[in-house]
This record gives C-alpha cells, sequence and structure tokens, in this order.
C-alpha cells in the first residue's frame, strides 16, 4: 500500500513539474529601436537676383506665372491694375515682388497734383532690407509696345545715377493722374499696366499735402499688393 502511495506522489509531482515547464514562457526584450542621427541639412545660399541673370530669370519666370492682376491696398482704398502682357520683363518683376511682398508697407513717397502719384520706396530700413534680400538689378527700358502714359497707365521709373540707358528701377513704379495723361513721358518709360479700378483713390491720393520734395506730409502706405484670381 505504502508503495502504491509514493508511485502516486512521484506521478503527481513530475506532471506538475511538466506543467509547470510548459506554461512558463521566456521574455524575449525587444530591442531598442535604432535610431539615425538628424543629419543637419545645408543652408542653401539666398538666390540674389543681379543683371547678370535677370533676364533669363525672369524670361522663365513669365512662362510659369501668367498672373496679370493685382490690387494695391492703401490707407485710402483700393486699386486694382491690369498688367501688360506685352511688356513681360516688367510684369513678371511686379508679379515676383509681390509673391515676395516687397512692397507691403512701402509707401507712395513722391506725390505730385495733376501728374504722378509714385510708390514702392519708403524711408523705412526695413525696405533697404527687403530689397537686398532680393537683389540688385536693373530692367531693360521695353517703351516701344505702343502704350502712352494716359491716365491710370501704371509706369516704371527709371534710375537716376549712371545709367545712360534709361533702364527701369525695379523696385518702384508710378501711376499717371494727370487728366489728358503725361505724354511727354512716352517713349523714356516703361508702361506695364493700367488701372481697372480705383481712379478715385488715385486721385485723392494725389490731392495730400506735401513737403518741398514732393513727399507726403503724413505717410501713405502701400499695406500690402495682392494677386487677383
Amino acid at each position: 500500500m505504502r508503495i502504491y502511495i509514493l508511485l502516486f506522489l512521484s506521478c503527481f509531482l513530475m506532471s506538475c513539474e511538466g506543467k509547470k515547464t510548459n506554461t512558463i514562457k521566456s521574455k524575449k526584450s525587444n530591442p531598442p529601436p535604432i535610431t539615425k542621427e538628424a543629419i543637419p541639412k545645408k543652408k542653401e545660399p539666398n538666390f540674389l537676383l543681379n543683371d547678370a541673370n535677370v533676364m533669363e530669370f525672369f524670361l522663365d519666370y513669365d512662362q510659369k506665372h501668367k498672373e496679370d492682376r493685382v490690387r494695391i491696398t492703401t490707407d485710402f482704398g483700393t486699386i486694382d491694375v491690369k498688367l501688360f502682357e506685352a511688356t513681360k520683363f516688367h510684369r513678371s518683376n511686379f508679379i515676383y515682388l509681390t509673391k515676395k511682398q516687397y512692397f507691403n508697407d512701402t509707401q507712395f513717397y513722391r506725390v505730385i497734383q495733376n501728374f504722378v502719384i509714385q510708390g514702392g520706396n519708403s524711408d523705412d530700413r526695413k525696405t533697404l532690407i527687403k530689397r537686398r534680400k532680393i537683389g540688385k538689378y536693373l530692367l531693360p527700358n521695353d517703351y516701344d509696345k505702343g502704350f502712352k502714359h494716359d491716365r491710370g497707365m501704371l509706369s516704371m521709373p527709371s534710375k537716376n545715377i549712371e545709367n545712360p540707358y534709361k533702364k527701369a528701377s525695379p523696385f518702384e513704379f508710378f501711376i499717371v493722374q494727370q487728366q489728358g495723361g503725361a505724354h511727354h513721358l512716352d517713349g523714356d518709360y516703361t508702361i506695364f499696366g493700367k488701372v481697372i479700378r480705383g481712379m478715385d483713390v488715385v486721385d485723392t491720393i494725389a490731392a495730400v499735402a506735401t513737403d518741398a520734395t514732393d513727399w507726403p506730409l503724413q505717410n501713405v502706405f502701400i499695406r500690402k499688393i495682392e494677386i487677383l484670381k
């Protein structure tokens, strides 16, 4: 009888050990994920326009950016302008600067009643900094497209210093406000657009008080220029 009991206990213990070995599973620790150290990207040098690359750049830009209507928001209201495809370098330049937000917070800094209002510059150093980030260049004159300096025309002034070919200053523009036009300017400056809405705003700006240099006594800001769809 004692032998049977011992055999029973032996079998019972063996079966328990077998169950334990079957139920206990070794935990495999997952290796930590291998992460690559972030490699800092090299900063590409800022692209700057200059007299050597400007024509090729805007020739290509003209093919990809066909926008031709912009809105000038001023302290006195908005002025809508249509840009001419015929003067493609000047149109492309204006669209490029608009997308760069260059004109935002510049001013109509030269105002002559019954003549023109001229904008795109300011006495704020931020404007100079924005110009430096875009580049230093001039645009060729393109005044043989048949346009006249009629009232409402958008034209580009020339740089006055060391500029025998009257190349255009790309950061500035003027709008003819004179009744009947300012045709004595024909052949000297490139007309590249016209006002299609907001000549009343142009007239209001032209009437503000100015100092001896035609700078408004109270700054007339161009709050922004945006592209119209």
